[in-house]
């Protein structure tokens, strides 16, 4: 062969790779302005849903009028207790009744800590301290293990509970603290639990106190 030819085979070699990649390119951002406002409304059902169960006497959830100042705040507190790490609150809103009265509050809590990667809860704790229960947001851990913290076995341990702060226990539960680890599923336990604690110690340190007090 040439080496003009060559040289055309491989500028026509790679047209046709430039075309293929432009074509699969537009495709793709066809498919996601398709898709994305369905999985926006999707993923915003499922936070609602979640919301309602971990706090069932809520009709409405209601934002600070500072945000910014809750989810700066919690990261302070967080940040400086190294018991928390790879723990984050992403969302902190008020719990309403139909008259607009405060019931408590919902949050969001992620931990870089599972064994599959994050793990997103969501919970509720009432105005009077006790931990309305806990929902997955998002888990990806090992099936019929990790994944198996999504059973009401393992969350009803975060139902209707007013503790200090949970501690993982691997047999024996001696009292209502205590979380009873998921079999072959310790890394998984501990992300939920550390999760669960941290955004107990939010709640309380910056709106239940200073509310009580």
């Amino acid at each position: 062969m040439s080496e003009t030819k060559q040289k055309n085979t491989l500028i026509h070699d790679a047209l046709i790779l430039f075309a293929i990649t432009l074509i699969a390119a537009v495709a793709l951002g066809f498919v996601y302005e398709i898709t994305k406002d369905p999985i926006a409304q999707a993923e915003a059902k499922a936070k609602i849903d979640a919301y309602k169960a971990v706090f069932p006497e809520m009709t409405a959830t209601k934002e600070f009028d500072e945000p910014e100042w809750a989810l700066e705040n919690a990261k302070k507190l967080l940040d400086s207790d190294p018991a928390y790490e790879g723990v984050a609150v992403d969302e902190i809103l008020m719990a309403e009744d139909s008259s607009g009265a405060l019931l408590g509050y919902v949050l969001t809590v992620t931990s870089t800590k599972g064994y599959g990667g994050k793990i997103t809860i969501t919970m509720g704790v009432s105005r009077d301290d006790v931990l309305k229960g806990v929902e997955f947001l998002t888990i990806s851990e090992t099936p019929g293990l990790g994944m198996n913290a999504k059973e009401d076995k393992f969350k009803s341990q975060f139902k209707d509970a007013k503790v200090g702060q949970y501690s993982l226990s691997k047999r024996n539960i001696s009292g209502d603290t205590e979380i009873d680890a998921i079999s072959s599923a310790t890394i998984t336990t501990t992300a939920v639990t550390r999760s669960v604690n941290a955004g107990l110690k939010v709640i309380r340190e910056l709106f239940l106190n200073n509310y009580n007090n």
